[in-house]
């Protein structure tokens, strides 16, 4: 397994910060929030001239939307612009509240993402669902409906442990074990009094999480993503530190 870094930045200085410390502290990559990387959208030459010399600094892009025209231009564009900085994978947040859509819209939007994600694997990237609260693909039910639907084969799933429990599933590990097959990334995020926690800083249970991780033969990436809101360097240190215990990788 190889773990990346993920965390909102405030402004360019503490991008810098993220970027040039990532490696140095012992992350293989990074999954860039939106706003890191959609200043070079239509320059990805400047991007790989300004950040390029990291390894695996774009290796993962999180963005979020819709799948209107415009939403689903939007992700073709960051396909090409994925493939032009190095990206493996693309993350997709659903921005649709839950509440506005039903078993017909998530079969519905399962086809589209199958075909998007066909799409990306001709650009040389995978797409992948970010399951989330509050979004079309939040309960567990959700879950499997979409991947009853969707075309395993083009569309993976990104766990996220903090927006399961947040969506109120209890049984994080078991998600795991049932989806295991179409997991292809792993957001770590500990959640504690409706807020997100540096990884062991919350109520979240991970030895079991990193069990069933285990359980499953997983092989791709862990990212913690550390959106508490602390301090970046002592975030990326503990979170390492607490990944590696968990797997067994010190």
């Amino acid at each position: 397994m190889k773990i990346a870094f993920s965390r909102p930045t405030a402004n360019h200085s503490e991008q810098s910060e993220l970027i040039e410390n990532y490696t140095g502290v012992g992350y293989q990559g990074l999954q860039l929030k939106a706003g890191q990387y959609m200043p070079y959208m239509d320059t990805p030459q400047q991007f790989c001239d300004e950040w390029g010399a990291h390894p695996g600094v774009a290796a993962g892009l999180i963005i979020g939307g819709g799948l209107d025209d415009e939403g689903v231009a939007r992700l073709r564009k960051l396909f090409a612009f994925g493939a032009a900085v190095g990206t493996e994978r693309i993350i997709f947040c659903h921005g649709l509240p839950r509440t506005e859509v039903n078993d017909d819209d998530i079969k519905r939007f399962a086809q589209i993402l199958t075909e998007l994600g066909k799409e990306a694997q001709q650009a040389g990237v995978a797409l992948s669902l970010h399951h989330h609260y509050n979004q079309p693909v939040m309960h567990r039910k959700d879950i499997a409906l979409f991947f009853e639907t969707v075309d395993p084969n083009a569309v993976g799933l990104t766990i996220d442990t903090a927006h399961l429990v947040k969506s109120g599933i209890d049984d994080v590990a078991g998600v795991i074990r049932e989806f295991g097959p179409v997991i292809d990334n792993f957001h770590l995020k500990d959640f504690s009094a409706g807020e997100w926690r540096v990884l062991g800083h919350g109520d979240i249970g991970f030895t079991t999480i990193f069990t069933a991780i285990h359980d499953i033969n997983y092989t791709g990436w862990l990212c913690a993503d550390e959106e508490s809101g602390g301090d970046i360097l002592g975030g990326m240190q503990e979170c390492l530190h607490f990944i590696q215990s968990g797997t067994g990788q010190t």
